[in-house]
């Protein structure tokens, strides 16, 4: 059975270089304890090995095992949030499995229920990865200093306590609220995640909350910042996620340069 070369599951774009073989999937779900391990999933999806680890009666290095016989199959997926590793569900090889051998006269429908479990999920990620050479203390600093910030974000003025569990605010001008939110997650210098609700006009406010996390990391002489950008409404606005690589660029310039970037964009609230 050869499988699409990009499948879209949840928010996980999934890539297959391999054909996946009937056998190889009949041998995955044969065996129970793999099958409740994707009923678990099933469940609730995005769980981490230790969660994974609760369902059932077995060694640590026996769930790895049927895991990794689950993700040749490709009927697991897994992804790295922060320091973890989360492990989603992919019922796409059942679906054609079912196609093949159940009931061969209904038409194959794997890309209508892809769509139909993107359509009822109805969000989307953006990832953002930049290399700045410069220390975590100091690129922490840069996000969370008011008057750093506001030297590459617009102009605008980022205020916080920064402790999870907080509001913080971006204003511009005499006040006005560009974006706010709450703290939800704060591991200084490496972890920040806020969630995040536009102000700046009455299409963007239609958007409500989604989610940003900063996730800083050494490499070397230099630190790769990666933001993610999610909980974002199925076609969401660009004006919400748009401006990032001009954020970061400014960024980035400040830390290794001293300088600010002057292209319009980056000067949008700078001038009352």
């Amino acid at each position: 059975m050869r499988l699409p070369s990009c499948l879209l599951t949840g928010d996980h774009l999934v890539t297959y270089n391999a054909v996946v073989t009937d056998d190889l999937l009949f041998k995955a779900l044969a065996d129970p304890s793999r099958r409740t391990l994707l009923d678990a999933l099933f469940q609730r999806d995005g769980r981490t090995l230790k969660e994974l680890e609760s369902t059932l009666e077995l060694t640590r290095f026996g769930v790895m095992k049927h895991l990794r016989v689950l993700e040749a199959a490709r009927l697991v997926v897994t992804r790295k949030s922060g320091r973890e590793k989360l492990h989603f569900l992919n019922p796409i090889p059942i679906r054609l499995m079912h196609d093949r051998w159940i009931d061969k006269y209904i038409v194959p429908v794997a890309t209508a229920l892809i769509d139909l479990k993107t359509n009822l999920e109805k969000t989307m990620q953006k990832v953002y990865e930049i290399y700045i050479k410069t220390t975590p203390k100091k690129l922490w600093e840069a996000i969370t200093d008011p008057e750093l910030r506001k030297k590459y974000q617009f102009g605008v003025l980022v205020t916080s306590t920064w402790k999870a569990g907080a509001p913080y605010q971006g204003t511009a001008g005499a006040g006005m609220t560009i974006f706010e939110g709450e703290i939800l997650e704060s591991d200084p210098p490496r972890r920040l995640v806020q969630s995040f609700r536009a102000q700046w006009s009455d299409e963007v406010k239609q958007a409500g909350t989604s989610r940003l996390t900063w996730e800083i990391e050494q490499v070397r002489d230099s630190c790769r910042l990666t933001v993610v950008h999610d909980q974002l409404p199925d076609q969401a606005n660009p004006q919400l996620y748009g401006g990032w690589p001009m954020i970061l660029s400014g960024l980035k310039t400040l830390l290794e340069t001293g300088e600010l970037l002057t292209t319009p964009g980056s000067l949008r609230y700078a001038s009352p």
